[in-house]
């Protein structure tokens, strides 16, 4: 059995619901066949979220990790391929801090790659007959943050274990007064049931999923 390490965020920005942890619960409660998921909800809050995610490491010992957050405007799901060291927040976190051009690990790399299979995981979620896409951009807020302080983790001190990050899109009614893309909470569980198997193969597609821009 698989242990999968499933994390989520609390509500953001005077938001009541974020799809990535509704997404994370939904996952757990029916998982993939040979996966066991134990799901954590991060706080969005810079530095907390990474101990929370350490710790949530510690406790579980997983050989896989993905992290979920909210990419609100994305229509697809998109796994993430690099985290880069950097805080930049162009809004307030939930505990009111606002970091700006502070690495999120001081002295640490430049910048992570996923050591998921990026390209086989977004072709399952395609194969399952939903929209996905590779993202070269986890932005500079919380996600980002949770997904450096994840990816230095497993580098230097869990090589074995797997991470990486997938933004999803907002649900439905958080949308409805200022209509954008959006994903119902169970569609998007539905990919992630898609992902999570393809993200412990040991190998990746060799693929174009480059972006032009």
């Amino acid at each position: 059995m698989t242990r999968v390490l499933l994390t989520g965020f609390e509500p953001f920005d005077g938001a009541t619901l974020n799809p990535s942890w509704e997404v994370a619960r939904l996952v757990a409660d029916r998982p993939p066949e040979g996966l066991h998921v134990t799901p954590v909800r991060l706080s969005c809050v810079f530095d907390r979220a990474a101990d929370e995610l350490r710790a949530a490491v510690r406790d579980t010992d997983p050989d896989l990790v993905v992290c979920l957050g909210q990419a609100t405007g994305r229509p697809d799901i998109t796994v993430e391929r690099t985290a880069v060291n950097l805080d930049d927040a162009r809004i307030p976190d939930n505990a009111g801090r606002q970091p700006i051009d502070r690495p999120v690990v001081p002295g640490g790399p430049t910048a992570y790659f996923a050591t998921l299979p990026v390209k086989a995981c977004v072709a399952a979620v395609r194969a399952a007959g939903l929209p996905a896409s590779l993202s070269h951009s986890a932005g500079t807020f919380v996600c980002n943050h949770v997904f450096y302080a994840l990816m230095h983790l497993l580098a230097t001190e869990r090589p074995t274990t797997r991470g990486g990050f997938v933004h999803v899109p907002a649900l439905p009614e958080q949308v409805l007064d200022h209509p954008q893309p959006a994903l119902p909470a169970a569609t998007t569980a539905h990919a992630l049931r898609a992902l999570l198997p393809a993200a412990t193969r040991p190998t990746d597609l060799h693929t174009p999923e480059g972006t032009t821009h």
